[in-house]
């Protein structure tokens, strides 16, 4: 039985470079980076050099950069981190109901401590209107916090005319990039954007490590509190080791953007193709134009999605119902609810997420048993027989 794996977009698996990156900040140069003597120093020129990695692969000034322990605690200190410095002036924000739990739960207890939160709506394909963002904003908004490309269907939502239109009005405009960066380019200058959150375990570095992109001028609180580290933005001793993994994996991050623009996409849409010309009943959900190259999420008309992603894991591989940060309830994806239609077919979705370290025989595999699977699994529902 041949193991792969698909479901880069819940983690990939590190690439062994970066490992060989980290392993000596584990055990020779295990210095505090905050501290002065030698070994600190040491420690301290890795993260620099890591901050300098991570600050080219998304256009960004270093000193821009700050580290995090990953994607959630960078958009928790977005979100409060500007809504309470600025709360003089203004109780507002708009997000989307798509976000990633990050944002929406983070927005929920907002809303529980007074503030005041826009939910924008999206259509069939996933997307928000311009027109709807620019009728949300009013004099006491503060920030707006739109995902560059949503983590389950992969849809990439039009970033630079939103912050242009968040510019116009004096109003901050955040993002959630951690399934954008490293898979397509994300230039923050271009993008026009105050707030970027990236982690570093989505692009074969190590997990518990992020970056928070703040635009310089930019003023916001800290969410932790205890040190000057990260020059009083992020209390805590840094993460040596992983810093210098994330930093690493920037690196060959932005060596390698033209093989997953290619190459990769290109196993998305082999495995795709095979599954909707192989197997009737399935469908594409969200955009199939504006999505990131190395993901599909699709429907398998009366399959439980659940039932079919255990049937492929006893044969080897391995694909999600949707977030990792969602496994385990019982209820269909809130994205999926969000694009309307048939509640059953959302109960029925896979997400197929594919990187640079998956092959053309791996994909094969996949078309190879899956058809047979869900056949054997329809053969026993009544209500897919009676037609």
């Amino acid at each position: 039985m041949q193991q792969v794996y698909l479901d880069n977009n819940a983690t990939t698996p590190l690439d062994p470079l970066v490992f060989e990156a980290m392993k000596p900040h584990f055990m020779e140069d295990f210095g505090n980076a905050s501290s002065i003597h030698t070994y600190g120093q040491k420690a301290n020129s890795a993260v620099e050099n890591a901050r300098r990695q991570v600050a080219d692969l998304i256009g960004a000034r270093p000193n821009e950069i700050v580290f995090t322990s990953g994607g959630t605690e960078a958009d928790n200190t977005a979100l409060r981190g500007v809504l309470t410095h600025h709360r003089a002036r203004g109780n507002h924000i708009i997000t989307a109901v798509t976000e990633h739990s990050a944002v929406l739960q983070t927005c929920e207890q907002l809303e529980k401590e007074g503030f005041r939160v826009t939910y924008l709506p999206v259509d069939r394909e996933g997307m928000i209107s311009l027109d709807r963002l620019e009728k949300a904003i009013d004099e006491e908004t503060l920030l707006i916090s739109i995902m560059h490309a949503n983590s389950e269907i992969g849809v990439i939502q039009p970033i630079q005319e939103m912050a242009a239109l968040a510019r116009e009005k004096k109003v901050l405009f955040h993002t959630d990039a951690v399934q954008t960066v490293a898979k397509i380019p994300v230039n923050v200058k271009d993008l026009g954007v105050d707030l970027l959150s990236l982690s570093a375990h989505k692009f074969h570095g190590p997990k518990g490590v992020g970056a928070f992109y703040i635009r310089s001028g930019v003023k916001m609180d800290p969410l932790l509190f205890g040190g000057s580290h990260e020059r009083s933005r992020r209390a805590g001793t840094v993460n040596v080791p992983g810093i210098v993994g994330l930093g690493r994996s920037a690196e060959l991050a932005r060596e390698g953007l033209k093989e997953l623009d290619t190459r990769v996409k290109a196993l998305r849409d082999r495995l795709e193709k095979g599954i909707l010309e192989h197997i009737s009943g399935t469908a594409v959900n969200g955009s199939r134009t504006h999505r990131i190259p190395h993901l599909t999420n699709i429907s398998f008309r009366a399959i439980e999605g659940e039932a079919l992603l255990i049937s492929l894991d006893f044969q080897g591989v391995a694909v999600s119902t949707g977030s990792a940060c969602s496994s385990g309830t019982v209820e269909p994806s809130h994205v999926l609810t969000a694009l309307g239609g048939n509640r059953k077919l959302h109960k029925s979705a896979i997400r197929f997420s594919v990187s640079r370290m998956n092959s053309g025989e791996e994909i094969d595999y996949v078309l190879g048993i899956l058809p047979e699977i869900v056949e054997r699994m329809r053969e026993v529902t009544p209500l897919y027989r009676a037609g």
